[in-house]
């Protein structure tokens, strides 16, 4: 949902989207969600909990084992020392925890900056929290801030940087410059780094490098992730929060009234997840990336421009070489014209379309390889 010029909740084009997938029989590479089902020593480890009687409310901030295996993830893949009572937080996903921190840690007055084009659901949370919403552009083709821009818009009225690293939706990953300059800004103007992580173990081109490991970054940093992502259990809405303890008692203090607590059979689960073995973690990269390749090749050969992601779900494609210059247009058009459902950058640009990204369309590549080939072959109907 976001916020129109009313003021008021607005469906997205994303629901719009998932309908036409729905009406007209195509395939919904629109929306972010995988097609198969994850590891099986995750999904018998939830049918265990169940069967164990772990039904009703954890504690309300996460079951010990799976706050002491976010504790033991950060520090086997990043080297971070994290206290698992005092410095996680369970969440209802990765949006609730967006959620709370956005409401516990601004208030009316307070700006907080995002990277733009931004993960729609940023939009909504910053206006419902009664903050001010600035942005900076992430320029094509290689869709990375300019250092200037960054610079003007972090002030003293800076109460969150908000980034996502890997990005939603353009698939870029923040070099350490940047993200070393993120640090610096935030330090010089006493704001707070939360950076939403959720596609840490999808990468394709280099490891991740989590902001809170730069120096000066881990006493100012809210790392938030889930196992959504990594583990193909999206429905599951289990995220979490690593922080100073300080920043997670407030966090706690609004999330209490969100959800309260959640997912309880499904917690010890993706803690079994967290400790499968570093294959694993290499293969869903391999194979996500596999599939990338794929869709890239086949969106090339039906007309479009590609950027190539570095990480994540998604790769972003130009229809203007195939006549379209409104992506919010061709997007409507293209399950009649293809079978095919994709999303308009714009979707994730507040004010909607514009000259830099008027053209451009996100694809999800998280799908079968038999779905991505039927995809391939009914995008080619473009060219023919």
């Amino acid at each position: 949902m976001l916020l129109g010029s009313d003021g008021q909740l607005r469906p997205t084009i994303f629901a719009e989207m998932s309908a036409l997938a729905v009406s007209t029989g195509s395939i919904n590479l629109g929306q972010g969600f995988p097609d198969e089902d994850g590891p099986a020593e995750v999904l018998e480890a939830a049918k265990r909990a169940i069967t164990d009687g772990l039904n009703q409310y954890p504690p309300g901030i996460g079951m010990p084992v799976l706050r002491e295996a976010i504790a033991a993830h950060q520090e086997r893949f990043y080297g971070l020392s994290v206290d698992p009572d005092r410095e996680v937080l369970v969440t209802a996903g990765a949006t609730e925890a967006l959620a709370a921190t956005i409401l516990a840690l601004t208030e009316p007055g307070d700006e907080v900056v995002t990277l733009e084009p931004f993960y729609d659901a940023y939009g909504a949370m910053i206006a419902l929290s009664g903050a001010t919403h600035v942005t900076v552009r992430l320029h094509a083709p290689a869709f990375l801030p300019d250092h200037d821009e960054l610079r003007a818009a972090i002030t003293d009225r800076t109460r969150l940087i908000l980034i996502n690293n890997p990005h939603n939706p353009t698939g870029t990953m923040l070099p350490r410059e940047t993200l070393q300059l993120i640090v610096e800004l935030a330090t010089k103007h006493e704001a707070v780094i939360v950076t939403d992580e959720v596609y840490e173990h999808l990468t394709f081109c280099a490891a991740h490098i989590p902001i809170a490991t730069l120096e000066g970054a881990r006493e100012r940093t809210v790392t938030i992730s889930s196992g959504g992502k990594t583990f193909n259990t999206t429905g599951w809405k289990v995220g979490w929060i690593v922080a100073p303890h300080e920043i997670v008692a407030a966090i706690l203090a609004v999330k209490q009234f969100l959800t309260f607590v959640n997912g309880a059979p499904f917690q010890p689960a993706i803690a079994v997840g967290l400790a499968l073995p570093d294959s694993f973690f290499t293969g869903i990269a391999a194979v996500l990336e596999r599939k990338r390749d794929v869709l890239s090749a086949g969106l090339v050969a039906a007309g479009f421009e590609v950027t190539r992601p570095q990480g994540g779900y998604f790769v972003v494609a130009d229809a203007a070489p195939l006549g379209f210059s409104n992506a919010e247009e061709f997007c409507r058009q293209l399950p009649t014209l293809a079978g095919v459902v994709g999303v308009p950058i714009s979707a994730f640009v507040r004010g909607g379309a514009d000259s830099e990204y008027r053209s451009l369309v996100r694809f999800a590549y998280c799908k079968r390889e038999d779905v991505l080939a039927e995809a391939v072959s009914r995008l080619g109907a473009l060219t023919r």
